[in-house]
């Protein structure tokens, strides 16, 4: 299939721009970790959401342009509309929140729960000016940064399946930088407790109906004692190395269940329904582990019923037989 190539450009740009934020954001030594953070983050969704309004208007580059009424000869505006240039003389592109908008004019539903993280972040890059030590914010920022990056993954992959992010590693290092026992409370400027009192806003207005898209995460870490290796929940053998996974792991691996995948195919795909076809490609995916897992509804006891999970790459395989909206 031939892919539009600055469609292509746009959506690399965006995923490098991303990976870049967080690349710099995990250096055991950088000044300005989360001022640098969240311009490279949010520049990587500015450049996802155009990349989005420019396939869905067929590739028009009016459409991720700043447009204005072009003048007559007399001086008068005219009806035609022409790019915006700027000192360069080169076309204006549209910001952040115009392309929010632009998505939302073509039908496109932006979750109220990442539109309030967006915009935690964009206060971040436009106040940094005001942050003389950032690190006393740091647990704040970094607990939007986790969502920003969950949010970037769950997005992505609903637009673009074909993108394989497997090969990235999308994360941020939790305990090299965050002191979670400083309290710095009494020392923060007006601005920046300003800032966070934003935040704690957005945060407050989070929709507990969303389960795709959060406005901030909060990672709790905690460490177990052992008297023995058994507790490090691995051992040496010679075909490999086992590791014990919780059923906590699993869930996480595995979120889906068999109506979740239909109630969200039908929402997707033009084509989908419940008929043979579908229950002979769950056959299909149920024997590949990657995919399905059998979790028994009672881990404790051993005769329990079992329930089939799914993987969230079940799509890519959807994406397969079905034909998306």
């Amino acid at each position: 299939m031939k892919i539009n190539k600055t469609y292509q450009s746009l959506l690399d740009k965006s995923i490098n721009s991303m990976l870049s934020a967080i690349e710099i954001y995990n250096k055991p030594d950088f000044k300005y970790r989360e001022e640098t953070f969240s311009i490279l983050s949010i520049n990587a969704w500015e450049l996802l959401f155009k990349a989005r309004i420019l396939k869905l208007s067929k590739y028009s580059m009016n459409s991720i342009y700043v447009m204005e009424s072009k003048k007559k000869k007399n001086g008068e505006k005219s009806k035609v509309l022409t790019p915006k240039l700027n000192r360069a003389r080169n076309p204006m592109t549209i910001s952040l929140a115009e392309s929010m908008l632009r998505l939302r004019k073509h039908e496109e539903k932006i979750s109220l729960n990442l539109v309030k993280s967006l915009f935690a972040l964009i206060e971040l890059r436009d106040n940094s000016i005001h942050f003389h030590n950032a690190s006393d914010i740091s647990k704040e920022i970094q607990e939007l940064g986790f969502a920003c990056i969950k949010n970037y993954m769950e997005l992505i992959q609903f637009w673009e399946s074909r993108v394989d992010l497997s090969k990235y590693n999308f994360y941020l290092m939790p305990l090299a930088y965050v002191d979670s026992k400083v309290d710095s409370t009494s020392v923060l400027t007006e601005e920046v407790k300003n800032y966070l009192n934003f935040v704690k806003k957005k945060v407050s207005e989070t929709d507990p109906l969303d389960d795709k898209f959060s406005v901030a995460i909060g990672i709790d870490i905690s460490f177990k004692k052992s008297n023995t290796i058994d507790g490090i929940g691995m051992r040496y053998d010679k075909d490999g190395v086992p590791v014990k996974i919780t059923e906590e792991d699993i869930t996480l691996q595995y979120p889906l269940s068999y109506s979740d995948i239909t109630n969200t195919a039908n929402k997707k795909y033009s084509n989908f329904k419940v008929n043979t076809a579908l229950h002979s490609l769950m056959r299909i995916i149920k024997q590949d582990k990657k995919l399905a897992h059998n979790r028994k509804l009672d881990p404790k006891n051993p005769k329990s019923q079992t329930k089939t999970f799914y993987n969230s790459n079940i799509w890519k395989e959807f994406d397969n037989h079905y034909t998306r909206k």
